[in-house]
């Protein structure tokens, strides 16, 4: 019940009772709230009452909204170190998350400009571009582009899809570990296809990693654009001494 006309806005007397709901867990991390309407009816207030309620949730680190869908307690942010030696599964693992990972394509395209200058080739010559998605806990949270220079690794892509890993696919063709040289992290908004993937509305910033993989003699093996989440990944950036 509401304490109308006692000086405290309903929205926030709402806001607060949802925020003490979600504190003792009648609502778990990843819940979905009930829909305005049903908030509305429940509260006898109008839907744009709840609306602000729940802009509020939002901007406390609640709740998350999402277009079409509704609202969802906000699940624990994943912290994802990027440092010397920057492996996926390693990185969930160490969080008592479980990893997946959805390959969407393998093959053999040519190198444009900026592929070609990271892998340190000409444009124009053929790569292996593997397209996959990351999940942690059965969710997805980056949609990534790796390129593999094929005059190191001719038939990647039929490998790739045998083993299902990028480390036991360089394993394979020799390459016993591999070391992050860079990484440039930016945001941006998706493309419609992006948020697709990534199951996200479009008008939701993704971080991006570029990032540079070489081997030990530090010679270029791998170039990859990863998005993120914004909502669900931190990226942590560690020291590469």
């Amino acid at each position: 019940m509401l304490a109308r006309n006692s000086g405290v806005a309903l929205w926030r007397q709402i806001y607060s009772n949802l925020e003490r709901e979600i504190t003792d867990q009648a609502f778990c991390p990843g819940d979905r709230l009930p829909s305005e309407n049903t908030l509305a009816m429940r509260y006898g207030v109008n839907r744009h009452t709840i609306r602000r309620a729940m802009a509020a949730l939002e901007l406390a680190g609640l709740v998350r909204v999402e277009q079409g869908r509704g609202a969802f307690v906000r699940e624990r942010v994943i912290h994802y170190p990027v440092g010397r030696r920057t492996r996926f599964s390693e990185n969930l693992s160490r969080q008592h998350r479980a990893p997946g990972n959805a390959l969407i394509d393998a093959s053999d395209i040519e190198a444009e400009g900026p592929v070609a200058a990271a892998l340190g080739i000409s444009p124009g010559d053929i790569v292996t571009r593997i397209t996959s998605a990351g999940e942690a806990d059965g969710r997805r949270i980056n949609y990534c582009h790796s390129y593999f220079p094929r005059t190191l690794f001719p038939g990647m892509a039929r490998v790739y899809r045998q083993l299902g890993s990028v480390t036991q696919t360089l394993e394979h063709f020799k390459v016993r570990d591999y070391f992050r040289k860079s990484t440039r992290i930016i945001a941006r908004m998706p493309t419609a296809l992006e948020a697709r993937e990534l199951g996200q509305p479009r008008t939701r910033p993704v971080l991006i990693t570029e990032s540079l993989n070489v081997d030990g003699r530090g010679v270029p093996v791998e170039f990859g654009v990863s998005l993120f989440a914004s909502d669900w990944v931190q990226i942590v950036v560690d020291s590469f001494e």
